[in-house]
């Protein structure tokens, strides 16, 4: 499971929440910069300010789906004969 594998290399939830707001300000910064750096106008600012917003609910989703493992690993009773001292 991809959230138990993110939660056993170190990830938690309060990572995934920051990763969601930093990319709402990097999409607002990605747009501001293409509307002054570019030459394509108003169209091409708006993809990638829309590009790099679509991250956010992705970052959110995941950091919900952690807090759930985070609550189940802790209020989850061990199973009977299972070994805990790994």
């Amino acid at each position: 499971m991809l959230v138990k594998r993110l939660h056993d290399i170190g990830m938690t939830s309060e990572h995934a929440y920051t990763a969601g707001f930093a990319s709402i300000g990097l999409s607002v910064a990605s747009w501001v910069v293409s509307m002054k750096a570019e030459s394509r106008g108003v169209e091409r600012a708006d993809r990638w300010g829309i590009f790099v917003g679509e991250w956010a609910p992705t970052f959110f989703a995941l950091g919900l789906a952690l807090a759930n493992h985070e609550r189940d690993e802790i209020f989850t009773p061990t199973k009977v004969g299972e070994d805990t001292s790994v």
